[in-house]
């Protein structure tokens, strides 16, 4: 990971870039943000500073995360006794170097862990004080990081405490974590926090541009949703294009709803409007839920005059989005919102479906009436 690699955060960049020049590297540095923020490649790239300036060789190993002195520790589940993560590493080494900015959910989903716990061990503790007692291979700096240190059970914890307290000589330790409430505050002491804040849109949008090559119009799409996190507006922009038809499918569901009260066979369109959604994999069907509340919410924004803040609307098959957002107000947003996140929660519990969509739908069209 290079630094003109990373996101914005030019101010982060520049302190960490001067640490090293100065020769003021912490030994202990918690990375504190989420992943999409820049947690991971920031810790990745001070590494790769450290490294590169001890041996020209370096870089490309760090790159591609096969650096001898460069160790990882990180959430796995046990499987067989076994709950060390290097059992993992490759599946893990893949998902950074495609993205430094993957989020443990994408790490989660990788395992295909739904059902199960992941967390760094006391065991996991154990191997790395057993790596570290070892002289570097390259005479230089050793460097271990704890990718989601948030994620250490109690005893593996203490066991890092002790480690953290006396680390080898020439030890480089970097933890991140997504919050600090789950650390022990004695490791917190031990640590230099370095709070990683959300990317500014205006650093976010001119990233995108510049790797994607995409239009203003689809960058604007995410920007508000992505609320600074990079990996969010890559997956919300890999969503626009694998699911197209969202669009139509929202319009048949709010024009159905609305001629229910008037025609109750239209039923019938929304019970046939549901099986189809339903026939999706779950994370389509997941995604189209966050697709209907953003659009819900717009909505509303359009009917409270924020106009400046509605950077979509739905214009597709004749659909009248004005005359449509009149009808999403303080008197209905709450509850038509609620409904999808309870929808959300049941397909997350892996509810019937059919029945999750068909109760959504018809609810709709009992909340899209209600007056201010």
């Amino acid at each position: 990971m290079n630094w003109e690699n990373i996101a914005g955060q030019k101010n982060l960049k520049r302190l960490l870039q001067e640490s090293i020049a100065d020769n003021r590297v912490s030994h202990a540095q918690l990375f504190v943000g989420k992943e999409g923020y820049g947690s991971t490649a920031l810790a990745l790239a001070y590494a790769k500073e450290i490294l590169k300036g001890e041996s020209e060789h370096a870089a490309s190993k760090v790159d591609h995360l096969n650096h001898l002195d460069l160790h990882f520790c990180f959430p796995v589940f046990t499987e067989k006794n076994n709950s060390l993560s290097k059992k993992n590493f490759e599946d893990f080494r893949q998902m950074i170097t495609e993205s430094a900015y993957s989020s443990f959910d994408d790490w989660s989903g990788i395992l295909e862990s739904e059902n199960k716990q992941l967390f760094i061990s006391a065991d996991e503790m154990d191997e790395q004080n057993q790596k570290f007692a070892l002289k570097s291979f390259e005479g230089g700096t050793k460097i271990l990081i704890v990718w989601r240190a948030d994620k250490m059970n109690t005893s593996a914890a203490n066991k890092f405490l002790k480690f953290l307290e006396e680390p080898p000589a020439k030890t480089l330790i970097l933890l991140t974590a997504e919050n600090i409430d789950d650390i022990l505050p004695t490791i917190l002491s031990r640590t230099q926090i370095i709070d990683v804040p959300r990317i500014e849109d205006e650093e976010l949008q001119l990233y995108l541009k510049n790797e994607l090559q995409i239009s203003d119009e689809k960058i604007a799409e995410v920007i508000h949703q992505a609320q600074g996190d990079l990996n969010e507006s890559l997956k919300l922009l890999n969503s626009q294009n694998k699911n197209s038809d969202f669009e139509s499918l929202f319009v048949q569901w709010v024009r159905d709803a609305f001629m229910v009260k008037k025609k109750p066979e239209y039923l019938k369109s929304i019970i046939s409007w549901a099986r189809e959604v339903a026939s999706w994999n779950r994370e389509k069907q997941k995604n189209f839920l966050n697709y209907c509340s953003e659009i819900f919410r717009l909505a509303m924004l359009q009917n409270y005059d924020s106009e400046e803040l509605v950077y979509k609307k739905i214009d597709a098959n004749g659909f009248n989005w004005s005359g449509f957002s009149k009808y999403i107000s303080g008197a209905n947003i709450v509850s038509i919102l609620e409904e999808i996140n309870e929808a959300d929660h049941h397909l997350t519990r892996n509810g019937n479906p059919k029945i999750v969509w068909t109760d959504l739908g018809i609810k709709l069209s009992r909340y899209i009436h209600k007056n201010s």
